[in-house]
Parts: structure tokens; sequence; C-alpha cells
């Protein structure tokens, strides 16, 4: 049963977007009463139909249903690849941007000539946004036929690994799973190295789900640390994933593994997998391409703050939107929401974290301060020096390789954002990774690429943490 508040805001993105109740364009907010798995069949099979009418009834079909389960459907979306050849281009770009109706989805936004953009747009604006692109001479080429296609196979495969798990009591590490299904792996992860592992809670979310980290130790008392979080944008799955991954390397590698073992008898870690747990939640329930948190915003009826642009770094500035509506929404104030807060005070009550490492997705990108300003912060060669080492690192498993710089100059200006907070804290050795891949399956990486990325991943945060270790301050 869909919530009061998700008929709501679904009824006021209907309003609000001058959206039609035409499935046939591509709309996924259909209330028509849903059909019987056998009528549809029966219809398919008994009713002689040409092709075009055919594929309309499937339309028809897998909208209806998406609604009966509450879970937003993206027939007919695609994901396009778009490339500027000079500012005049750009700047058509940015204004298509600002373009609410269309409703497009920027995975990749519009900031230089040199850098592509991806953008997923529903099957109502497709032939509107490539005659525009067309009619300016701006290239594009298709990265998604079809998104649901895509969002089906994906939950073919999470269905088929939940099967499997349920047959061997054991937890995949090698596929996307729920809030429920991770924290119950905390706690399994806390039972099994109870020696270096323990479960702590840091706050709650704005729907009360428990901020859980996870804190590897091997010592007493205050030791310097190192923070770790992923997810913070809750679509980008396979950071969520690569955390929980990492979360058993550590503790399995601790006396195994020199170089983790001289870690963890020098430094402690906190990790925590999934900093926005209703945003996450809302990706398996209902709609798998949300971004932002869930709260509510006063005065509008549009959902959730974007928690990279609520940190009180540049809070406001470029890069940030004041539309609630937007999914770069800055928030009504600098913290605002309650899992940015929560993750402050921890830090600031640890009063002893001397990295600040932040997992998102994708682009291969390893980033540090500033993205709120675009002058170089002081440590500028030292954080290059250590963010090539690392890269470095990456490459040397798979062969994947990651562009080094900082935010503002690697791809964009925005603020509000962790690690600017972090370092304007005094935690110098901020880091944001941008995971795999650089857009063929964007935040829809396949599940079999989750390992992979998490090895390669964990490479480069210990060629970090090691620095780290080896260069107090």
């Amino acid at each position: 049963m869909c919530s009061g508040d998700q008929r709501q805001e679904k009824q006021f993105s209907k309003l609000s977007q001058e959206r039609t109740s035409n499935v046939d364009n591509g709309n996924s907010y259909s209330w028509a009463p849903v059909w019987k798995a056998n009528e549809m069949q029966s219809i398919l099979h008994e009713t002689e139909l040409p092709f075009a009418s055919t594929m309309k009834l499937i339309l028809i079909f897998s909208a209806l249903f998406g609604a009966a389960l509450c879970l937003e459907t993206f027939v007919g979306h695609q994901v396009l690849r778009i490339k500027t050849r000079n500012e005049e281009q750009l700047q058509k770009l940015q204004f298509l941007e600002t373009l609410d109706h269309l409703e497009l989805d920027f995975w990749l936004n519009p900031s230089t000539p040199a850098l592509p953009v991806d953008v997923r747009i529903p099957a109502h604006s497709l032939q509107a946004v490539k005659v525009f692109l067309e009619s300016h001479g701006i290239e594009y080429s298709i990265l998604i036929e079809d998104l649901q296609v895509v969002l089906d196979r994906e939950k073919r495969d999470i269905v088929a690994s939940q099967q499997m798990e349920r047959s061997s009591s054991t937890f995949n590490y090698g596929t996307y799973h729920s809030l429920a299904s991770i924290y119950q792996e905390l706690d399994n992860l806390a039972s099994e190295y109870g020696n270096i592992v323990s479960k702590i809670q840091i706050g709650e979310s704005y729907e009360k789900r428990p901020l859980y980290a996870l804190k590897f130790s091997t010592g007493r008392g205050n030791r310097p640390a190192i923070w770790l979080d992923a997810g913070i944008h809750s679509r980008e799955w396979v950071t969520q994933a690569s955390a929980m991954w990492i979360a058993r390397k550590i503790a399995s590698d601790y006396g195994n593994d020199p170089s983790t073992t001289s870690l963890l008898n020098n430094l402690d870690i906190f990790l925590l997998p999934v900093a926005n747990p209703d945003g996450y939640e809302f990706t398996h329930t209902t709609n798998r391409m949300w971004r932002k948190t869930r709260s509510k915003n006063s005065g509008s009826l549009c959902i959730g703050v974007d928690p990279n642009r609520n940190w009180d770094a540049g809070f406001g500035g470029p890069g940030a939107s004041s539309n609630p509506c937007s999914d770069s929404y800055r928030g009504p104030s600098a913290n605002s929401e309650v899992e940015v807060k929560s993750v402050v005070n921890f830090i600031k009550n640890h009063g002893n974290i001397r990295a600040f490492l932040t997992l998102h997705s994708y682009s291969q990108l390893l980033m540090y301060p500033y993205g709120y300003k675009c002058t170089p912060p002081a440590d500028n060669a030292e954080l290059n020096t250590i963010g090539k080492a690392a890269a470095n690192s990456i490459q040397s498993l798979h062969g994947t390789t990651y562009t080094v710089g900082s935010i503002c100059t690697t791809i964009y200006q925005a603020s509000g954002g962790s690690i600017d907070w972090s370092y304007d804290y005094g935690i110098k050795y901020s880091f944001a990774f941008e995971l795999r891949d650089t857009g063929r399956y964007g935040f829809l990486l396949p599940a079999a690429q989750i390992i992979p990325t998490a090895e390669e991943t964990w490479l480069g945060l210990k060629t970090i943490m090691e620095y780290v270790r080896d260069n107090p301050y």
C-alpha cells in the first residue's frame, strides 16, 4: 500500500509538472485499477493486435503494476550522453536544465565543454529534447535505451540473489541489499569480529531510522581516527555495497594482512555504510532514482534535501539550488538535515578525526577541497600527491583509471559539501571518491561489478589511511 505522503507527493508532482494521465507518453503516475496478471495474459493472447498496439498495452500494464506497488516506473525513459564543443553549446544545456516541465534528471551536470553531460529524459520529453539538441548542433548518444528494462534486470538479479542467500544463510557481498539486510550484517560483523568491531549508533534519520556505524579499534581511549561514509546520495548503490565489502575486508584482514594490522594498531576507523537511510529505503520501495533525504519542506509539497549541499561550508553558494523540488536543493539552513547534523556532532564530539573520506558514484574521480570556491586549499600540493598515489593503487588491480583534483577544478563548483566542511573544520586529509563507472551504466552499475569496485576502492582508501598513519598532524 502507498502511504498518504507518497500519494500526496505523486499527486502534487502531477499538478506542479503539468503531467497528464496518458501512459502512452511515458507517464508513470496512473491510478487506474490494476489488471490481474492472468487477465493481461488473456488479452495479449486472444486479441489480434498490430505490433504498435501490443507495445502500447505492455507500456500501460507496466505503468499500472508499478503504481499498484507504489513503485515509480521509468518505461521509455532514456539516458543520453551529451557532448558540447564550446561555451555557447554549454549555455544551451544549462538553459535546458532550467525547464522544469521537461522533468530532466541530470546524472552529470553541464559544467565545462571538456566534460560529458548525462541526463535521464522521460518519454514525454524525449522528442523535444532531441529536436533542441539537433537544432543547435549539439552531439548526443544514447547510453540507456529504456531505463525500465535496466531496472527490471537489476530487480531480477536481486531476487535471484536473495533466494540463494536464504538457502545458504550468508550475506552475499556481490549483490545489492535492502537496508534491513545491511543492518543485520552489521550485527553479524560485530558478533563475528567482536575483538575489533563494534556497532554504534550516531543518530537517527528524519524518519527515525538509526544511523549505524561500525567502529574498528584495537585500543582504548580517544585514539586518532579515520571517518569513512557511503550512500549520502541514496541512489548511488555501489557505494553502500562497496562499504559493506570493505567493512568485512578490514575485519577479516586484521591479524592476517600486515598493512591492515598496522593501521588498526595505530588508528581507529569509523565506517557509516548508509549515510542516508531514508533515501536508501525509498530507492528500494518506491523510486530507484531518488537522491535526497526524505524530510518535509516547509511551504512546499516537494520532499527532501540534497544532503551533500547541506553542510556548513559555503552554504547556499553556487551549485546548490534554493528550489525544494530540485535534486540539488540545499535545504532551509546549514545542517538542517538530521543525517548531516548527526555526523557533524559525532566528528566534533570525537575530537580526534584525522581523515574524512566519503564514497559517491559515478565518474571515477578522487577529489579534495574545495567545491564551494575555486581557490586551492592550503594543502593543495600534498592532497594532490596523496590522491595520485591512491589513484595509482586503484589502477594497479583492475586497470581502472581515476582523475584526481579539487572538486571545483575537476567537475564543477558546488557548495555545502561534506569534505569542504571537514577540511575547514581542520581535518586535513579530506577526500571524496566517485566510484565506477564513467557512464555506461551510471547509477545502475551491474551487481557483477560490486566486488571489483570494492576491491580497488579499498586499495585507494588504504593508501590514504597509511599516509595518515605515517604523517600525523
